[in-house]
């Protein structure tokens, strides 16, 4: 037997779960409809990037744009600009509150099992942790707490972790992240090319050694973010291409589930069919006729 298959705890017959280890699941599903992880690191990590992204709007605005001459180059940045930080803001929203793909929680009872059905030579997974029957492809999150279906990784930038259910906004946010780096930075080189050309007293209203300080503290901030967060889509989207999770990856996990299509697989995970809506955080994808996780192989 590999590795892999004795980290999990197989059971092959329901006789095999006793009733005091796995208890009902609590009546109270507050949870279910409200997800909220409350991991002190990831709230703070959470706040950080808020903060970060004001920050940024900030030095854009009242450093760069407001003491333009140039009205129509101020309003058509800035609706870019603010467009793309409101998106954003709301991707991160949506990957942080979004229920991952959490499998229910102390489901592995003699009942459950029962129920499912199972025929001879089929067997289960259940987490010894959670106390859950896990479908293929579920991990375990030492942070959430629970198995997560397709779990790639815990990112505490978002409190959450990047499953099958939130994967379309952890990718939206790096996105977006990294285009609103990339135009900070071409304004704040365009701004800095204005202030050589003209006195430093008339491109902003501040002080010429604030309005350098917050300039270059936005550079780097724009810089760090984009290479970040660059490779970040990038290594999502070959994830997804490829569909296989960075757990799977990194555990050069076993292949057993069908091998579809790079673009099925982005549709697996954006929606069916393809549509603007592909780019919006506030449209929850349409999985259509893609094939459900089985709790049983």
């Amino acid at each position: 037997m590999s590795s892999t298959n004795r980290s999990r705890d197989i059971e092959r017959r329901a006789e095999y779960l006793q009733a005091d280890q796995c208890l009902p699941p609590s009546s109270d599903n507050s949870m279910d409809r409200i997800w909220f992880i409350k991991d002190g690191c990831g709230l703070a990590c959470a706040i950080v990037t808020w903060m970060l992204i004001f920050y940024a709007e900030f030095v854009v605005i009242f450093v760069m744009l407001v003491p333009a001459k140039d009205l129509l180059y101020s309003i058509i940045n800035g609706i870019i600009f603010n467009t793309l930080a409101f998106l954003a803001l709301a991707s991160h929203s949506r990957a942080m509150l979004t229920d991952p793909g959490a499998v229910p929680k102390g489901n592995a009872t003699k009942e459950f099992i029962e129920s499912l059905q199972l025929k001879p030579g089929q067997v289960v997974y259940k987490c010894p942790k959670c106390c859950s029957i896990k479908p293929e492809r579920a991990h375990h999150c030492s942070v959430c707490k629970r198995c997560i279906r397709k779990m790639d990784h815990h990112c505490p930038w978002v409190n959450n972790c990047v499953g099958e259910n939130n994967q379309k906004y952890f990718v939206l946010f790096t996105m977006y992240i990294a285009l609103i780096s990339l135009h900070a930075l071409i304004m704040v080189c365009f701004h800095f090319l204005y202030c050589f050309e003209e006195e430093w007293t008339k491109c902003s209203s501040f002080s010429p050694p604030s309005t350098v300080i917050l300039l270059i503290l936005l550079c780097f901030e724009g810089l760090l973010f984009l290479i970040f967060t660059a490779v970040m889509f990038g290594t999502q989207v070959h994830s997804i291409c490829s569909d296989e999770t960075g757990i799977e990856q990194l555990k050069k996990e076993e292949r057993r589930w069908a091998k579809k299509t790079k673009w099925m697989n982005m549709k697996a995970v954006f929606g069916h069919p393809f549509s603007i809506e592909w780019l919006s955080p506030f449209a929850t994808p349409d999985q259509g006729k893609v094939d459900p996780y089985q709790y049983v192989v």
